[in-house]
């Protein structure tokens, strides 16, 4: 591999690291950026070496996040652990779905979000939690399952699903909503990249690369959203979550 691939795939990593950070949706930027550099590898490769900067990142932004911000930690761990199995599961299952199978109901899910979100001005501004503990802690736990297995079978988007649930569906505010997105990331990206590396498709040189750009870029999103607060990330997502329509859109009606 060219130090110009090198080099190229470090800022994309480092630029994923920072919207990630911030909002999610950094599998925008760094997946697309992997399959363009890597033009002759197979996929279950690059989606195995994506996770590898990904967890990096993700480890870097959730521990400011959670220096600053006050975490609901049964709750987290709640939505952890079914989404570390979920990734284990759909990454098992990576190499014999075809993409194209998700990317129209991704299209219209992320749209739907979009709408919701903007429609909804004051939603995710101020923490106005939903249900009683014990529902939310079913809720956060089944969430966690089917988005953690969308990670390990194709990923981009995760970040912002996790957020908008957050949000929408439990009354967390934006900043903290990402906050704990974050730690679910965490363990969805875990989950996958010991799957991937029992069948042998991590590039653990070129992903611990890019980790380092990645984990830079964590640092200054989270430090960025923590300052600027849920009306900061809030506008973040709405413009990350309309990009990846955009790019998933694009691959699969034009492309």
């Amino acid at each position: 591999m060219s130090i110009e691939i090198i080099f190229f795939l470090a800022i994309a990593s480092g630029f994923a690291g920072f919207v990630d950070a911030m909002a999610g949706g950094g599998g925008l930027i760094q997946l697309p950026a992997l399959i363009l550099g890597l033009p002759n590898k197979e996929l279950p490769l690059i989606l195995g070496t994506n996770k590898v900067p990904s967890a990096f990142g993700t480890t870097a932004a959730a521990r400011n996040y959670f220096k600053n911000i006050k975490p609901d930690i049964p709750l987290t761990l709640t939505m952890m652990f079914p989404a570390f199995i979920g990734s284990i599961g759909g990454a098992y299952f990576a190499a014999s779905v075809p993409k194209e199978f998700f990317k129209p109901f991704i299209v219209f899910l992320l749209i739907a979000v979009v709408i919701y979100t903007w429609l909804k001005p004051d939603i995710g501004l101020a923490e106005k939690l939903k249900f009683t503990h014990r529902k939310r802690l079913f809720l956060v736990a089944l969430i966690g399952l089917f988005i953690g297995f969308y990670d390990g079978i194709f990923g981009p988007g995760t970040g912002t699903f996790l957020v908008f649930f957050l949000v929408s569906g439990i009354g967390y505010a934006f900043l903290k909503a990402s906050g704990t997105a974050k730690l679910v990331n965490l363990s969805t990206n875990i989950g996958a990249i010991l799957s991937f590396q029992l069948t042998g498709h991590i590039w653990w040189q070129l992903g611990l690369i890019m980790a380092v750009a990645n984990v830079t870029g964590a640092i200054i999103g989270s430090k960025l959203a923590i300052k600027g607060g849920s009306p900061l990330v809030r506008k973040v997502f709405l413009v990350v979550t309309t990009l990846l329509i955009a790019r998933v859109a694009w691959d699969t009606f034009i492309s």
